[in-house]
């Protein structure tokens, strides 16, 4: 045994003074033998090797990424676009169904809002005179429905004598149809007449429901009285509504939120003021051109045209439709195609030269965009759905629109100051 000065037996040596072995590292298991022994290279370790034949599970969440990364760009891209496509559709269904069990409702809101947007500025021009904000609005809503009425008796009693001397012009027109088709196309009086007695039967075969009859005319007159409740309040207090609903946001959502419903506020308002005028042109132009066509109704056709005219691209067309199909069968072929050819000219200088003119661009949609809007809300709500989708699908183009240009504003100015 060796010592040092201080007694001790140097570390690393027995009492005879040859050296010992080091402790070495603990060995476990079968790789941990192998690579003491220097069958394995260093490094692979026990949880590499038993990873490896399947005994330790890998970290949660690492194959499954491993898998997403190793998959193409393009089937990536398709599974996140399909993915967002059955997120939207599935949130525009749940809209849907929610829209037509409160249908009414929905739409009493939005001819509401549309009829608020039309008066505006009536509702301003008597502000200005001093009259009280209640004053005011129950004026505004008188001036709107005595332009109603003045109108429907304006149209009865202008056409009221026209009925019976149309029975006797439809009977006469209607046979001259039945002989310019027969000698035309190549259908026989005897398939002709099965054709009709088919078209009667199947408008026929269904007998009318008196209860669901009732609870339709119920529904509208509710709705209708909805809408001129709700359109006195929103012209007397929807200013303080709308500054109260600002008051209790904060921080830079109010000024989004203040701005887009300016937008959305300006775009509705166009499109309702733009509308009426180019409606009121179109019923004017076809009504005219019928009366110097003499054809009977002429008077009711236009504001039929009118009204359509609340329908973009649709409403103008089925409008052009009933005025030529009266014209056909109450003078015949030769009248029915001048009336065609000025219901076309007519509906042509109204899509190219007057709307463009008068809307501009506060409500520029594509044609694909005002089709779908329109058939989406006439599957909706019907008729009233097809008059309030496009004005809705405006405003909320505009109001996403400036929304989007706050946040790209917010976004740039955050990058400069970086």
């Amino acid at each position: 045994m060796v010592e040092d000065g201080a007694g001790r037996t140097p570390e690393g040596t027995t009492d005879d003074g040859n050296p010992t072995a080091r402790p070495g590292p603990t060995v476990t298991g079968t790789a941990g033998i192998a690579e003491a022994a220097g069958t394995v290279a260093p490094g692979t370790g026990t949880a590499e090797t038993a990873g490896a034949a399947g005994t330790v599970a890998p970290k949660a969440g690492a194959g499954t990424r491993q898998a997403w990364a190793g998959l193409p760009w393009l089937v990536r891209s398709a599974v996140l676009w399909s993915a967002c496509l059955v997120v939207v559709v599935a949130g525009l269904y749940l809209v849907g169904k929610i829209a037509v069990l409160l249908a009414p409702l929905a739409i009493a809101l939005a001819v509401t809002f549309f009829l608020t947007a039309l008066l505006d500025p009536v509702l301003l021009l008597l502000r200005r005179l001093r009259l009280p904000a209640a004053l005011a609005a129950l004026l505004t809503v008188l001036f709107l429905l005595g332009v109603l009425v003045g109108v429907g008796v304006l149209v009865w009693n202008l056409t009221a004598s026209q009925f019976g001397e149309l029975t006797q012009e439809l009977d006469q027109g209607l046979q001259r149809s039945r002989d310019f088709v027969t000698s035309t196309l190549p259908v026989t009086d005897a398939q002709l007449d099965k054709l009709v007695q088919q078209a009667r039967d199947g408008l026929g075969g269904t007998a009318p429901d008196p209860v669901g009859g009732a609870r339709t005319v119920t529904e509208i007159f509710g709705s209708v009285l909805l809408s001129l409740v709700l359109l006195f309040f929103l012209l007397k207090d929807g200013r303080t509504m709308w500054h109260w609903v600002l008051r209790r946001m904060t921080g830079p959502n109010r000024d989004v939120t203040a701005e887009a419903g300016r937008v959305g506020w300006r775009t509705l308002g166009a499109y309702s003021r733009g509308t009426m005028l180019i409606a009121a042109i179109d019923a004017i132009g076809i009504g005219v051109s019928l009366m110097l066509l003499r054809v009977p109704l002429a008077l009711p056709l236009a504001l039929i045209t009118f009204l359509g005219g609340f329908v973009p691209i649709i409403g103008a067309t089925v409008a052009g439709a009933v005025a030529v199909l009266v014209a056909l069968a109450a003078k015949g072929p030769t009248v029915a195609l001048l009336a065609l050819a000025a219901v076309v000219a007519v509906q042509q200088i109204e899509g190219n030269l007057l709307e463009p003119l008068v809307m501009k661009r506060q409500v520029k949609l594509h044609p694909a965009v005002i089709l779908v809007a329109v058939t989406a809300g006439t599957l909706i709500a019907g008729i009233a759905g097809a008059f309030v989708s496009v004005p809705i699908t405006a405003v909320a183009y505009r109001v996403i629109d400036t929304v989007q240009r706050h946040r790209q504003d917010a976004a740039g100015r955050s990058t400069t100051t970086d």
